[in-house]
């Protein structure tokens, strides 16, 4: 029996193809994708496609449209065997993040993908990346998904969603995860690398959750920059500053004061690197020490995508116990190396 691929379609770049008389890039139906790919009917597994009624370039992919993602898929969850979204480039990491915490008890594969050159663009990277997508949504062994997280297909490499950000937008190989191996490669075979798969407890059931707290600030920490700005932006419940290296700011009785007024008033403040690999280590030089005066939260090793949605899930979030604090130093779903 073939595995059944959902593939749901956002919009981006693999979706355009060039109008040759004019050289513009315009979208085509995704609904004839078996016309513009044939070899796709070819494939061990039967697809099915679910396009956006308006797609959207990714710069518009915000908290609204990944609940409607999320929500279709819990809505088709038990229909299919696999998951597809493909989607533009620029907030991709973005959206496979949030995903990874909204889809709880995901025993299913959730890939995402998309391309830098449209399908239709006779040097494309767009079909190398769906077809070999549509391989790893649908990939079983003993009757259960050999991936069962969300995770990011790009260039031959699977990533898991919520270690990735987009570092190039110019290369084909334009995805990154710094700070964790990947979780699979393609060439002549199809290989996974089983020990770094992720598995939810299996105790817990398919759901979603989709909290999303708009209530975050994300700021990053520039040589010279006035921290007294801070004070003059109004009352946000997380405030995620990117800091230097593994975790150091200009150290200063201002600089300890500001940010205990905003800590004072009941913002959270969350700490983050500037550097694509490695992580904040508070004590590791003096100049980090100041985060743990004021009780700030490190991010560890999370990209800042990262960081970002898992915030805005966690914060306000009725669904969990105990504080923020502790919940978001936790691994939720891989996304920090314990």
């Amino acid at each position: 029996m073939k595995r059944k691929v959902l593939l749901i379609y956002t919009g981006g770049t693999i979706g355009m193809e060039k109008d040759y008389e004019t050289g513009s890039l315009r979208a085509f139906d995704f609904g004839n994708i078996f016309e513009k790919m044939p070899e796709m009917k070819l494939m061990e597994c039967e697809v099915f496609v679910h396009p956006f009624a308006e797609p959207l370039d990714s710069s518009d992919m915000g908290p609204e449209e990944w609940k409607i993602i999320a929500h279709y898929i819990h809505k088709n969850y038990d229909q299919y065997d696999g998951f597809l979204v493909l989607h533009g480039t620029d907030t991709m990491s973005y959206t496979a993040s949030a995903l990874s915490f909204m889809l709880k008890g995901l025993k299913k594969p959730v890939i995402l993908t998309g391309s830098q050159l449209p399908i239709g663009d006779l040097r494309t990277d767009a079909k190398e990346n769906l077809l070999t997508s549509l391989y790893y949504a649908s990939l079983y062994e003993n009757d259960k998904a050999v991936i069962q997280e969300v995770a990011i297909y790009f260039e031959y490499k699977l990533l898991r969603g919520n270690r990735t950000l987009k570092y190039s937008a110019e290369y084909f190989d334009a995805y990154a995860s710094p700070n964790y191996p990947i979780l699979g490669q393609s060439g002549v075979h199809l290989n996974i690398v089983k020990d770094n798969l992720h598995r939810c407890d299996p105790s817990v059931e398919f759901h979603v959750d989709d909290h999303i707290s708009e209530d975050i600030l994300f700021w990053r920490i520039f040589p010279g920059m006035h921290l007294s700005h801070f004070k003059e932006i109004p009352k946000m419940k997380v405030l995620i500053l990117q800091v230097f290296g593994s975790g150091t700011i200009f150290s200063s009785e201002k600089t300890q004061q500001t940010l205990e007024e905003i800590r004072n008033n009941g913002t959270e403040i969350v700490v983050v690197s500037q550097c694509i690999s490695g992580g904040i280590s508070f004590g590791k030089y003096e100049n980090s020490n100041i985060f743990s005066r004021i009780g700030a939260i490190s991010g560890k090793d999370m990209t800042a995508e990262t960081a970002i949605t898992k915030a805005m899930h966690l914060v306000g979030n009725p669904k969990y116990s105990g504080s923020f604090a502790d919940n978001f130093s936790k691994s939720l779903c891989g996304e920090i190396t314990d």
